[in-house]
């Protein structure tokens, strides 16, 4: 773990549309919530949080300041201006420090340009890049990190089973209890992170995929009678349409 992550939050008293405001004067509006509280609506400078949201991510603790009482909180959820990307709302999940947290991790591929296989002119395709791990919020690392230097020939992959955990630190297996079991079922440990390929093979399946992406795309436009309805397409991608996930965590803030 680096440095710590710190923010002070401030009281917030302006809810729903009224936030707006705060937002023209350049502050995010936040909630702060957990087992055992009642969710406390905060903000904050915009560059102050931001900072925090550009280091910490979800799988780093913060450490709040909340009118001078300090709790460890992981970001659960953003909110994201659709057009400037600007943050607009932030939910904060306050954990206990002797209580194990689950946070999803970036893998971090080491030793780039080092491998036998990137000397003799291949290419290492990394195709998972973050998995959940569980562990004390202090024993959460910033990455797991997993060296292609021993690659060394087209076809050759790394696995999940090739990262070396910190002590403390387990995998989260999110098919575990699956309809899908015994020993044919796909274990956590066997899923790919990176494939050595050919460079002509890679371009030649890149070209396939793209051809076949054209293909769909022209075979629905006919189905459809052409160009998709742009009322209904609307609804579609409006928050609240059809298309919408289930809601968010930050509407803990009811209010916001």
């Amino acid at each position: 773990m680096g440095d710590k992550i710190t923010l002070a939050l401030a009281n917030r008293e302006l809810h729903g549309k009224k936030a707006r405001q705060l937002r023209q004067q350049g502050i995010v509006p936040a909630v702060v919530y957990g087992p055992g509280m009642e969710p406390v609506s905060t903000q904050a400078e915009y560059n102050d949080v931001e900072r925090v949201w550009r280091h910490a991510g979800k799988h780093t603790p913060v450490y709040l300041t909340v009118n001078s009482k300090k709790r460890i909180a992981m970001i659960k959820d953003v909110e994201l201006d659709p057009v400037k990307g600007r943050l607009r709302h932030v939910s904060f999940h306050a954990v206990k420090a002797n209580e194990p947290v689950v946070a999803e991790v970036p893998i971090r591929l080491v030793g780039e340009g080092e491998s036998e296989a990137e000397r003799a002119g291949l290419v290492v395709l990394q195709s998972l890049d973050r998995l959940e791990v569980r562990a004390l919020p202090m024993d959460l690392p910033e990455a797991l990190e997993v060296s292609i230097i021993p690659l060394k020939e087209a076809g050759e992959q790394l696995t999940v089973g090739d990262i070396v955990l910190s002590d403390g630190v387990e995998l989260v297996d999110n098919k575990s209890g699956h309809e899908e079991e015994g020993e044919d079922a796909p274990q956590l440990t066997d899923l790919t992170i990176a494939t050595v390929y050919e460079p002509a093979a890679l371009q030649a399946a890149n070209e396939a995929a793209g051809g076949d992406a054209e293909d769909d795309a022209t075979e629905v436009g006919a189905d459809n009678g052409g160009d998709t309805d742009q009322t209904s397409q609307e609804e579609e991608t409006r928050p609240g349409g059809k298309g919408q996930d289930e809601p968010k965590q930050s509407n803990v803030d009811a209010n916001k």
